[in-house]
C-alpha cells in the first residue's frame, strides 16, 4: 500500500524525525491561506500523488507569498502531472502540500528496504541526493552507500555514525542524523514498511537537518494488524479496477499491454507475463486469482479484464490445485456471457477436475483457443491480439 508524501511525514513525525512546517490544499484558496499561515514568504507547493519524480515533471513549485501561492495552485490542481513512474496518462493533482521554504546547504538521499536476496534490512545513502538519484544510481552507483542491519540486533547507534561519516557529516549534524536513522528505523518496523525513502534529506544553511520529502510504502500482507494505515489509503490514486479487485480479494494490477491475464498463484501470474513478453506480446495486467477463489470470485476477475479497453486477447492460464478447473471454467463463461465475449480467448488448464473443466468450456459456445503449455499458450494470445 502506497501512502502521500504529507502521511508519511506525519508518521515519521510521531517518531522524532524532523520535518518542515506545511498543511494540505485543495483548492487554490486554501493554498493561499496556508502560505499565510507559514509567515507569508517562500513557501513550496508538492503535488500529492502516489508517484515519484514530482520535481522533475514541475510538480514541485517554489512561490513567494500568498496570491502567488494561490495563483500557481490554480494552475495545478486539476491538471494530469506525468512522471517515469506514472505511465503516458499521468496522474491527476487533487490536493497539494503548501511547506515552508527553507535555506538548504546540501542534500542527501537515504533509504531503508528489506534485502531479500540475505533477509537482511538494508540501508542505502548518498551524497548525491535529490532529483537526479536515479541518473547516480545507474551511472555512479559506486556514488550509493549501502550497510545491512541484522534483525535479529535491530539499531544500533554506530550504524548512523557509520553512514554519517561517509556522508562527510560530523558534530551536530551527525548527532541528527544518527537520530534521523532511528526514527526511520522505528517507523519502519512499527508500521510493517516494505520501503522508506527521504530524498532529500537535507542539511540546512543553520546547521539543522530537516525531511524535505518522504516516501513510504507498507507491505499489504501486513495491514490487518495496521488499521490505522487502511485509513490513510487514498482510493482515488488507484484505478476503478483496482478498488474493484480490493473488494473482491484479488490481486490485480493494471498494465500497459493488451493482453488480458487471468491465472491462479503470484507465481505462476509472474510466469505467465513472462511468457507472454518473450512471445513478443505485452500483458495488461497482472491477476492472480488465488488457490480458493470461487465462482462468483473468478467471474469477478474476467469482467476486470474485458473492461479494460486497450485488452485484445484474453489469456487464461490454471493450474488446479486447491482451486478446481470446472471451478475456473464456470466462472469464464458466466462472466463471459454477460459482458457479451466478442475477443479471442485463449484458455490453458491443468490439474484438479481439468477434463471436466474443459468439456464445460467446450459445450459453452464461447470462442476458445486451448493450449497445452504456457509457451503456447503466450504465443498463440500474441498472435490473435495482433490479428
Amino acid at each position: 500500500m502506497k501512502i502521500h508524501e504529507y502521511q508519511a511525514k506525519e508518521i515519521l513525525k510521531a517518531w522524532g524525525a524532523p520535518i518542515p512546517r506545511g498543511g494540505l490544499a485543495h483548492t487554490p484558496e486554501e493554498a493561499g491561506q496556508r502560505a499565510r499561515e507559514l509567515g507569508g514568504g517562500v513557501v513550496v507547493l508538492k503535488a500529492q500523488i502516489h508517484a515519484g519524480g514530482r520535481g522533475k515533471a514541475g510538480g514541485g513549485r517554489v512561490v513567494r507569498g500568498p496570491e502567488e501561492a494561490e495563483a500557481v495552485a490554480k494552475q495545478l490542481l486539476g491538471t494530469r502531472l506525468t512522471t517515469q513512474q506514472t505511465g503516458p496518462g499521468g496522474s491527476l493533482i487533487r490536493k497539494l502540500w503548501i511547506e515552508e521554504g527553507l535555506e538548504i546547504a546540501r542534500e542527501f538521499y537515504l533509504s531503508l528496504i528489506l534485502d531479500r536476496a540475505n533477509g537482511h534490512l538494508c540501508w542505502m545513502a548518498s551524497a548525491e541526493g535529490g532529483m537526479d538519484i536515479e541518473e547516480v544510481a545507474a551511472h555512479s552507483p559506486e556514488k550509493i552507500i549501502r550497510k545491512h542491519m541484522d534483525m535479529a540486533i535491530g539499531f544500533q547507534p554506530h550504524i548512523g555514525r557509520s553512514l554519517a561519516a561517509r556522508l562527510g557529516l560530523s558534530g551536530g549534524a551527525a548527532q541528527s542524523f544518527c537520530k534521523v536513522c532511528r526514527a526511520l528505523f522505528l517507523a519502519y518496523l512499527e508500521n510493517d514498511a516494505s520501503t522508506l525513502e527521504l530524498n532529500p534529506l537535507v542539511l540546512l544553511k543553520g546547521g539543522d537537518l530537516m525531511v524535505l520529502d518522504c516516501k513510504m510504502d507498507f507491505d499489504d500482507n501486513a495491514l490487518f494488524r495496521q488499521p490505522k494505515l487502511l485509513e490513510l489509503e487514498d482510493e482515488q490514486e488507484s484505478g476503478p479496477r483496482e478498488v474493484c479487485a480490493k473488494a473482491a480479494g484479488l490481486a490485480y494490477i493494471s498494465l500497459e499491454g493488451n493482453i488480458g491475464c487471468m491465472v491462479n498463484g503470484a507465481g505462476l501470474a509472474m510466469a505467465t507475463m513472462d511468457a507472454i513478453g518473450l512471445a513478443g506480446g505485452r500483458p495488461a495486467n497482472f491477476l492472480d486469482v488465488g488457490g480458493s477463489a470461487d465462482k462468483a470470485r473468478v467471474s469477478t476477475a474476467f469482467k476486470l479484464i474485458l473492461e479494460d479497453a486497450a485488452v485484445k486477447a484474453v489469456l487464461v492460464n490454471i493450474f488446479g490445485g486447491i482451486m478446481r478447473c470446472d471451478v475456473i471454467a464456470e466462472g469464464i463463461i458466466a462472466a463471459a456471457k454477460e459482458m457479451g465475449l466478442k475477443l479471442p480467448l485463449v484458455v490453458r488448464l491443468q490439474g484438479t477436475n481439468v477434463e471436466e473443466g474443459k468439456a464445460l468450456l467446450a459445450a459453452s459456445g464461447l470462442p476458445i483457443l486451448s493450449a497445452d503449455s504456457l509457451q503456447s499458450a503466450a504465443k498463440t494470445a500474441v498472435l490473435v491480439a495482433r490479428q
